[in-house]
């Protein structure tokens, strides 16, 4: 009965055939669609996932690496210097000698133990004419008369408690107007230098990025250095990082210099 009226109404046969296709399209395009967006939430899921691990991997590195590489720095010192001092301990005053152990930081403790007492000998006249002694035969000496006052100066001017050295941190313009560097003031110029740059002069170091040890010595007047509120320790942080590492601002706010900034921006 029903292939009859198919084969008489062939219109109705045509018109049920698109419907079906039509119904198949779209539960075709409904199983795409919900793949889709499963494969999308599983790879939105997969994205966090990582994004997650990413953030908690950085975490551990910021927090593992200043203290592993702070220990291991401390322990190469303290190995270094056992290794220096320890072979020249006699066996029967060596500490390790009646342990059966080895114990790291005693020849940096002996090290300690054996400035503090030389600074201490050193404090009493005996000491003081052994000093000069020995300062008269280094004299005496060609070459190495000059290493030897360079360098008892130097740790002289660093180490004394009364020594103003790399105490303030400047900008100064260098090497070009409009380009500015960071500098720390050394003092001031003695002697020649004082007589013919005048009154006004300081001596400003300049280092290189990103090691601090070697750089430039520039005598300026003090008119053309623009002291910072930073300190000595948070500028080398700011050298040695080449910029990454930079302070807060420690100006108070009702002082905070118009000046400066008329200078260090565009002109005097």
């Amino acid at each position: 009965m029903t292939a009859r009226l198919r084969n008489r109404c062939p219109a109705v046969h045509a018109v049920d055939d698109w419907t079906r296709t039509a119904l198949a399209v779209e539960m075709t395009k409904a199983n795409i669609s919900e793949q889709t967006e499963a494969s999308a939430a599983r790879t939105s899921i997969f994205g966090g996932l990582m994004l997650r691990l990413r953030t908690y991997f950085l975490a551990g590195v910021l927090i593992t690496a200043p203290i592993s590489i702070t220990i291991y720095l401390a322990w190469a010192l303290i190995h270094w210097v056992d290794g220096a001092v320890i072979p020249l301990i006699p066996a029967h005053y060596n500490p390790e000698t009646y342990l059966p152990f080895s114990v790291p930081g005693i020849g940096l403790l002996i090290l300690l133990t054996g400035l503090t007492l030389i600074g201490a000998v050193t404090a009493s006249m005996v000491g003081r004419m052994m000093v000069h002694g020995s300062d008269r035969l280094l004299n005496r000496m060609p070459v190495v008369r000059g290493v030897y006052n360079a360098l008892k100066q130097i740790f002289e001017t660093v180490l004394s408690q009364k020594s103003q050295a790399f105490r303030e941190v400047v900008l100064v313009e260098y090497p070009r107007q409009g380009a500015w560097v960071l500098g720390f003031i050394t003092g001031t110029p003695e002697g020649e230098i004082r007589e013919l740059g005048g009154d006004e002069l300081v001596n400003v170091f300049v280092p290189t990025t990103p090691n601090p040890t070697s750089g430039f010595l520039l005598f300026l007047p003090e008119r053309d250095v623009v002291r910072l509120a930073m300190t000595v320790e948070e500028g080398i942080k700011m050298v040695i990082s080449g910029g990454i590492v930079a302070p807060p601002d420690r100006r108070r706010a009702d002082t905070a210099p118009e000046l400066a900034r008329v200078r260090v921006f565009g002109g005097r």
